[in-house]
């Protein structure tokens, strides 16, 4: 089983996470504890914005009450710009105090597979130094991965410890599930590795996971609206590949020998393919569920184990992310479950898909991308204490934030119960609109 969340980072360099799940109804705005917010911004009525998106985000853009769009060379406020205008123009653009726009300089180094692997392991490293090993361990959500020409004998050696397993190779800074093979025998990249000899360098990646996979089951959205960079020269990761992935609707975990894990972008592609239908699940029916087939307890670990993969996953990044008060990113995770209920990072997207596949696919990211504007907060309309705001919880705020009012002790983990809720039921709309409309007059303004 894949899933796919999406986690918006607003600051990494300030240690402030928000984690949502894509989620089709709107959360209430809980006021708490959260956030400093710093100098007062003015309200601001007229947004002006750009991008060059054609899909849900367009349209969410322009029926946002008091945002204009700008086109070509006109002065904008905010930019949800694609990863090639970045590289091309952020070291050469001015911007006012107010302006934001939809990444950091360096986003790369947790969304290209290798970059996320080398921070996590680094990361893990560090916690071990500092917190000893059983902080380190709760790193090990993501595969063995080897760099490749300069790993290739560690990953030999690692690959002849397991012979017979199946391994992945991707392209580092491709998407839609191009390029990307798969392996059993070390003959069957030679090829591919003599095309590397006298380039820079190319890298493998292992991955936990066996062949057989309900492609229905998939919640992977892998395909791009924008693609990420290119590189002079391409470089790959290896992945072992999972050896025992989540099966919903297997009989007792017999292996489908002939199904494999696939994502939309080729899902789409196969005669039985249903539009209207997708082959996605909604979150909260997948928590419900899991919990039907292996109780609530099991699956609770679960979904605390993958808001541990935010977690760490940000923070193996946060010292070397370049923090700039302009940009705030919103990333893609994709997150593969085992049969033991383990959840595996296989990577982060940039440009997570914006584009609907179905129906409940536009609803549920029009919602998403709605949250996201007003976490962003142009309008300046927020009080800086929200720990919830619409779908999205606030995690991390130079520690764990708590769900419950009030300072919290997470060193004594007594009663402490951190703020998120993942997979859960959604607030009505209606309720969502009665929080934030209630509270329009303290936050400066008034949403429609």
């Amino acid at each position: 089983m894949e899933t796919r969340h999406t986690h918006a980072l607003a600051g990494t360099g300030g240690g402030l996470f928000w984690s949502r799940v894509m989620s089709r109804q709107k959360n209430q705005s809980n006021k708490g504890h959260g956030v400093s917010k710093g100098k007062e911004r003015e309200p601001r009525t007229l947004i002006r914005f750009k991008t060059a998106l054609m899909n849900t985000l367009m349209d969410v853009l322009r029926h946002r009450p008091g945002w204009v769009e700008v086109k070509d060379e006109g002065e904008w406020d905010f930019y949800w710009c694609d990863v090639s205008w970045l590289r091309e123009n952020f070291d050469h653009t001015y911007m006012d105090e107010h302006v934001r726009i939809s990444h950091f300089r360096n986003h790369y180094e947790l969304t290209r597979k290798n970059y996320m692997v080398k921070n996590l392991k680094r990361f893990r490293k560090q916690l071990e130094r500092e917190a000893g090993k059983v902080e380190a361990a709760k790193c090990d959500f993501f595969p063995k991965t080897f760099e490749m020409p300069c790993e290739y004998h560690l990953f030999v050696e690692e690959f002849r410890k397991n012979p017979g397993i199946t391994w992945i190779m991707k392209p580092v800074a491709r998407s839609q599930g191009k390029g990307i093979f798969l392996f059993r025998r070390l003959k069957d990249i030679m090829d591919w590795r003599k095309g590397t000899v006298g380039k820079k360098l190319t890298i493998v990646e292992a991955q936990p996971a066996r062949t057989n996979v309900n492609p229905s089951a998939s919640h992977d959205t892998k395909n791009s609206d924008d693609q990420k960079e290119e590189m002079p020269v391409e470089n790959y990761v290896a992945q072992r590949y999972v050896e025992n992935p989540y099966l919903i609707g297997a009989l007792d975990h017999q292996p489908l020998p002939d199904v494999h894990l696939t994502n939309v972008a080729v899902q789409k592609t196969s005669p039985d393919y249903h539009p209207k239908k997708g082959c996605k699940w909604m979150l909260q029916r997948f928590r419900q569920y899991l919990a039907s087939k292996h109780g609530p307890e099991a699956v609770e670990t679960l979904f605390s184990d993958m808001d541990n993969i935010f977690i760490k996953s940000l923070q193996s990044v946060q010292k070397v992310i370049i923090s700039d008060k302009h940009c705030f990113e919103l990333y893609g995770y994709d997150i593969l479950i085992d049969q033991d209920l383990k959840p595996w990072l296989l990577e982060v997207n940039a440009s997570p898909s914006l584009t609907a596949s179905s129906q409940e696919d536009y609803e549920l990211k029009t919602c998403l991308l709605e949250d996201t504007l007003h976490v962003v907060d142009m309008e300046a309309r927020l009080t800086g204490k929200e720990k919830r705001i619409g779908g999205f919880d606030l995690m991390w705020n130079d520690g764990p934030v708590s769900r419950e009012e009030g300072p919290s002790d997470p060193s004594g983990m007594g009663n402490f119960v951190t703020n998120t809720h993942l997979g859960m039921p959604s607030q009505t709309e209606s309720e969502w609109d009665r929080n934030i409309i209630g509270s329009a007059g303290r936050l400066g303004g008034s949403l429609a």
